[in-house]
């Protein structure tokens, strides 16, 4: 029954690695069958391994499978063009081509090479300002990172429905625009790195806290992002400052996975955490990508966002770290603000300043809707007025979506009950 877990670890890690293949070979104007080979690929393996078993290198043959059906699938389009076709056009007289794969066909190079050149490629050939920014990461996350719809409206905050729509026309415009699967100048990179990062970062958002699945930590979503992160600072045009300092930040986060659940597989907050599980490699590649960052003129939310993650990744809980992340808090709310960066800069207040000067900030943000809101007032109001602290905590259980979430605001509510 290994292959229960296994394929669907292998669609989040090799489908995008198709997809992004088959798509440079097809052109947008063909997007979808490249997505639908990938798709049935998948589907031919999740048919044959439960019959004839795991094959001894289950990637090969994924990408053995997507080579024979995009090998069929080119060679019935020949056949089509040259042969059918003609054949209609001129009610069956004439000379037309012979069947088979035209002679200038090249085989189907999935090489780790072709890959990562495929996808970087692919990644600024969709963020193109012809489509909008809500488009570009969409189908990013759609095409690079085989995102369902349902995950990508989670994402957005929106609905399928809206989200089909927006992919859909999304395509037509790149059809119409004749825009072609390559790296863009110079210049165009620079324009389109933002939205590239945005995507990265959205994708390892997902795995670090999944809203759409009943799982807390989705590590292969995080890894994926930081493997495409890792992509763009190995090519000379995109390792930029920025690039560097997301890639850090996402170091940073990752080197606490096995501190944040317990063995139920429940979320343990930060000041439960038992540091001794922190990956002291990865808070070292942290620190190598954030020194690196610092080459740049432009303070990015990245550069700020790391910094924070770096203080989070000290051990000792002084005044002088919680001071420096509220600071940083500060700045980045400047630079770029969001409701949950200013939700999360009240923690740090708490922390520097006391909890009931914590309380006024959070209450002036007003997330009614946003569960981490009323979590973080239960948290403050714990030990001032437990019977307020206690309605917090059940208005963010209605809120809650995951089980993970509710598991642990339960727990919260039945210690301050006694139960």
């Amino acid at each position: 029954m290994e292959y229960i877990k296994l394929i669907p670890h292998l669609f989040r890690t090799e489908y995008s690695k198709i997809v992004a293949v088959l798509g440079k070979r097809f052109g947008f104007e063909q997007m979808e069958i490249a997505e639908d080979i990938a798709s049935d690929t998948f589907l031919a393996a999740a048919q044959t391994w439960p019959l004839d078993g795991i094959p001894p290198h289950p990637v090969a043959w994924l990408y053995h499978v997507a080579k024979n059906k995009a090998r069929n699938w080119m060679q019935r389009e020949y056949v089509f063009k040259h042969k059918v076709s003609p054949e209609l056009r001129v009610g069956g007289s004439g000379n037309p081509a012979s069947s088979g794969i035209g002679p200038n066909e090249q085989d189907i190079d999935l090489s780790a090479k072709n890959i990562e050149d495929s996808q970087l490629q692919m990644m600024f050939a969709i963020c193109t300002p012809v489509i909008s920014p809500e488009a570009q990461i969409g189908l990013s996350l759609r095409i690079l990172c085989g995102f369902g719809i349902e995950e990508i409206a989670d994402a957005f905050l929106s609905n399928k429905e809206t989200i089909n729509k927006r992919l859909f026309r999304a395509k037509e415009k790149l059809r119409e625009e004749k825009i072609s699967i390559e790296m863009p100048g110079v210049r165009e990179i620079d324009e389109r790195l933002d939205t590239v990062l945005r995507t990265i970062y959205l994708l390892f958002t997902e795995g670090y806290y999944s809203m759409s699945q009943d799982s807390a930590i989705r590590r292969e979503l995080c890894f994926e992002a930081m493997r495409l992160c890792r992509m763009l600072i190995d090519h000379p045009e995109t390792d930029k400052p920025e690039v560097n300092a997301l890639l850090s930040l996402m170091c940073f986060h990752a080197s606490r996975f096995d501190a944040r659940l317990n063995e139920r597989g429940e979320i343990v907050l930060y000041d439960d955490q038992d540091t001794s599980l922190w990956d002291a490699e990865l808070i070292g590649q942290g620190g190598y990508y954030l020194s690196r960052s610092a080459s740049g003129r432009r303070l990015s939310r990245y550069h700020l966002e790391a910094s924070i993650a770096y203080w989070h990744c000290i051990k000792e809980d002084s005044i002088e770290k919680w001071e420096n992340i509220l600071q940083l808090y500060n700045r980045l709310l400047q630079v770029e603000y969001s409701p949950i960066a200013a939700l999360n800069r009240t923690f740090a207040l708490a922390k520097t300043n006391g909890k009931p000067a914590a309380i006024t900030e959070a209450e002036k943000l007003k997330l009614t809707d946003n569960h981490f809101y009323y979590t973080l007032l239960g948290e403050l109001y714990t030990g001032i007025d437990n019977k307020k602290a206690i309605a917090h905590f059940q208005q963010a259980l209605y809120l809650a979506k995951t089980t993970t979430d509710q598991q642990l605001i339960q727990q919260k509510i039945n210690r301050l009950q006694g139960v």
